[in-house]
This record gives structure tokens, C-alpha cells and sequence, in this order.
């Protein structure tokens, strides 16, 4: 499938067909109704957009302002940006919503829209319904020549935001500076490039910025996971730098490598800077069911209290909220920091992260040595047409009742030294299997078996 609407917004490969892939009427479609159902809650009818450096971005921002502009809201746009910016520049503007132009970690030929409410948060599932609603069924209003919504430039945004970042009482801009740390930067030819040095640089320090080049040409696959980072674990040898780091093109996902070249390892990125704001005040963590048990290891050291989400970043922050979190996110490198803003943010990881290396005194691999080394393994089956999933996840769920369970996004099974986490998946036939053990071969053994367990089930 190359075209998605969800929820939380559309995505979908540039070109083909209407319907089938993400075409100018597709796009035009979608941001009418977002438009429209931003009309009719009676916000302010002002709307910030921000793009990643993809290649059909220009081309997905001119038709979004365009239809935004018909139905008579204001557009502010910042241009090449990044994710977290654009959702903390809503707030700054007190604009009814926002839309982010990327597909996150998806490869060039993808783009997407990404809708933010009147707080610069992810719609909820209720607004997003309500979205899709109106793309089926219609509804939309344009407005008269002279009803017709402005341009605005966007300013000093990204400013904005590391002036945020650098305010944060944790983060320690005099320790960082002292250190000097020797960083190479990998923000695969993205808006990384233009928004991640100007923080290191102010933090005082040495920065080799490699596949800087922002035009969406991406050096490697976008996602930033350890066998796609060869590039930058070789410039951190050859610099002899304390640190590597990667962003994914709308710079939300943080990923770390060590001195020596090695993964610190993206499920960790949350773990170590969660493990630094609770030692300076505890509190509660959150991340989501698919998550390393890490956090909630380092949670408990502190004194607080872990809680788990329903996978994707609205469910988490939800849940962040109602349990009154110091920091929460999800184990591909997002971390969200309510004092700042309710929204994965790799910059503020970056702030913080230094910040806790400078105090630890040691190297990023020591650092890392300090933390559990659990491993994960991530599997799926594909499933035959028309089964009853639910009835599948029930039938587990009786067997292992007697262990620590969760339901509320698939099934969850927590066991003492190890979890599983069974779900399907919204877009394919398939359910996929999340394991982490304190060995790869346990976690694999684990996966294993219960993918065994359901082929039984399904047979």
C-alpha cells in the first residue's frame, strides 16, 4: 500500500495514481478537510507548517499553502524545518494547528502530512476520525477572493527553540563547554543540517557534519538505526571524536554512537537521559509497550514510577500527562520533555545527553556500560485473509494469564527477566513481535516460541 490515511494524517510514495499514491489531489483533499475541521472547532484560523528536506517537499508545501489560503486561515511557514519546531512555533504564534511536511524516517520516494492541534500536539483519535470523516464525505467551503488566508514568513523559530532548550535548568551549558566535546554529526542530508550545529555550537563544540548537504538526496536509509550509521562510525574513528550523532530527516529521533564506533544503541537514548533528569528531580517515566525495560530499571533506581503506552507518540503523551511524567518517549531514539513541549525532540535530547556525559566525566562507551544490556529482537507473521486476530490474542492471553499482562495495545506479556508484545499492524496483514531478554538468544528463543504458539493457533 502506498498510500495511507490514518488518524494522525497521510502518507503515501510521490506520484501515480489518485487514491493509491500520494498525488497533488490526494494531498489537496486531505488538507482541505484538515483545514475545514480546524474552521469548525473555532480555532484561530492561522496554521504553521514546516518541511523536511525530501525532494517533493517545495512541491507538497506549495499545494498545502494553496488550499490552506482558499478556505481563508493564515499560513505561517517556517520552510525547512524540523518536527518539534514546527509544534513548539504553534504555541509561540497561539495558532489554531499546525501541519509538519515528512515522512519521518521513510525513504526519499514518501512524504506525508502530520497534523498538530492548537497545543503543537498530534490530534487525538476522536479529531483524526473527524478528519478522515470529512475526506469521505465532503463538506468543504472555499472562501471568495476576498476571504482568502496571507502567507506569513516564519522568523527566528529554530532560535526560539534552542533558546528553550538552553533555558532548561538542567541543561548545563558551562560543564558542556568546558568538556569541548568533539562530535560528528550525521542528519542525512536533512534539516538537521542547518538546526543541530547551531545548538552544538553554542554547547561549545567541535562539530564534523557529514551528508550536510540538505537536498534530500539521503546518503543512506533515513532511519537511524545502527547498519544504516557505517558513515558515521568510520568519521568518529577518524576524528578520534567522543560522539556520533544521527537524526532522522525531521530531526524527532535521536541516535548515538560511542567513540569506539558502537551503538549506543537508539532503545537507550531515552534510558540516558531519563537516568539524568531523575537524579536531578525523580518522578515518573513513560514509554510505550514496545519499549526497553531499561527505562523502567532506571525509573525505580530513582524512586519513580514507570508507566506503558499503546504504541505512537499521542498515546504516550496522553499518558504522560495523566500520570504527571518528568520524561517519556519511545524506544526508537524519541524523547519528550514536558517542560519544554509535549512532542519528540531530538535537540532537547542532544542538550541533555552532553550535559549528563559532562557531569558523568567518563566516555560516551563507559556511560553506556553503566546501563542494562538487554537485547531485542523484532519479528512479524504474515497472517491468512480474514483471520480473527482478536480471537488469536484472546486464546494467548488465557494461556499466560498468570503473568504480568497488558491488553491494552495487542498483548503484552511480561515475564521476570524478559517481555513480549504481540500487535497487529494497521497497514499490513501482519502481527508483529517484539522480544527483549538479557541475551540475544533468549530473546530470539522467546520470539521463537510463542511465533510457534500462534502458527498453532492460526493451523
Amino acid at each position: 500500500m502506498a498510500l495511507i490515511k490514518s488518524i494522525s494524517g497521510i502518507r503515501g510514495t510521490i506520484g501515480g495514481v489518485p487514491g493509491q499514491n500520494l498525488t497533488p489531489q490526494d494531498i489537496v483533499e486531505c488538507t482541505a478537510a484538515f483545514g475545514t475541521w480546524l474552521l469548525q472547532k473555532g480555532n484561530t484560523p492561522k496554521v504553521v507548517i514546516g518541511r523536511d528536506a525530501r525532494i517533493s517537499g517545495q512541491m507538497v508545501r506549495d499545494l498545502v499553502v494553496s488550499t490552506l489560503t482558499a478556505l481563508g486561515i493564515d499560513v505561517i511557514d517556517l520552510g525547512l524545518s524540523t518536527t518539534p519546531t514546527v509544534e513548539m512555533a504553534v504555541g509561540f504564534e497561539g495558532a489554531g494547528a499546525g501541519i509538519i511536511i515528512t515522512a519521518s524516517h521513510n525513504p526519499k520516494e514518501w512524504n506525508a502530512l502530520k497534523f498538530l492541534n492548537e497545543k503543537g500536539e498530534f490530534i487525538s483519535a476522536a479529531d483524526g476520525a473527524a478528519v478522515l470523516d470529512l475526506i469521505s464525505n465532503g463538506g468543504i467551503q472555499y472562501q471568495s477572493v476576498d476571504g482568502l488566508g496571507k502567507v506569513l514568513e516564519g522568523g527566528d523559530f529554530l532560535q526560539k527553540h534552542i533558546q528553550a532548550i538552553i533555558d532548561l535548568p538542567e541543561v548545563e551549558v558551562d560543564l558542556v563547554r568546558a568538556r569541548g566535546f568533539k562530535v560528528v554529526l550525521d542528519p542525512v542530508n536533512s534539516s538537521g543540517a542547518i538546526t543541530v550545529p547551531d545548538l552544538l555550537e553554542y554547547l561549545g563544540c567541535e562539530v564534523i557534519l557529514i551528508n550536510g548537504e540538505t537536498n534530500g538526496h539521503f546518503a543512506h536509509n533515513p532511519e537511524p538505526l545502527p547498519e544504516h550509521l557505517y558513515d558515521l562510525s568510520a568519521a568518529i574513528l577518524e576524528h578520534h571524536a567522543d560522539l556520533g550523532i544521527a537524526v532522522d530527516p525531521d530531526v524527532d529521533r535521536l541516535a548515538l554512537v560511542c567513540e569506539n564506533g558502537e551503538a549506543f544503541g537508539e532503545e537507550y537514548t531515552l534510558v540516558a537521559v531519563a537516568d539524568y533528569l531523575l537524579q536531578e528531580r525523580t518522578g515518573n517515566t513513560v514509554s510505550n509497550l514496545s519499549s526497553s525495560r531499561a527505562l523502567r530499571d532506571v525509573t525505580l533506581k530513582h524512586g519513580g514510577q514507570y508507566f506503558a503506552a499503546a504504541v505512537g507518540e499521542v498515546n504516550v503523551v496522553e499518558k504522560m500527562k495523566a500520570v504527571n511524567a518528568r520524561i517519556g518517549g519511545e524506544g526508537n531514539g524519541g524523547i519528550i520533555v514536558p517542560e519544554l513541549h509535549y512532542g519528540r525532540d531530538a535537540l532537547v535530547g542532544i542538550a541533555l545527553f552532553l550535559s549528563w556525559l559532562a557531569k558523568f566525566g567518563g566516555t560516551t562507551s563507559a556511560l553506556r556500560a553503566t546501563y542494562p544490556n538487554y537485547q531485542m529482537v523484532k519479528d512479524k507473521i504474515s497472517l491468512p485473509e480474514g483471520l480473527d486476530m482478536e480471537a488469536i490474542l484472546h486464546q494467548l492471553e488465557q494461556k499466560y494469564q498468570h503473568e504480568e499482562h497488558s491488553t491494552i495495545d495487542g498483548l503484552k506479556i511480561d515475564f521476570p527477566q524478559s517481555w513480549l508484545h504481540l500487535r497487529k499492524s494497521n497497514t499490513e496483514p501482519i502481527i508483529r513481535i517484539y522480544a527483549e531478554a538479557p541475551s540475544l538468544a533468549e530473546a530470539e528463543a522467546l520470539v521463537g516460541k510463542i511465533k510457534g504458539e500462534v502458527l498453532g493457533l492460526i493451523a
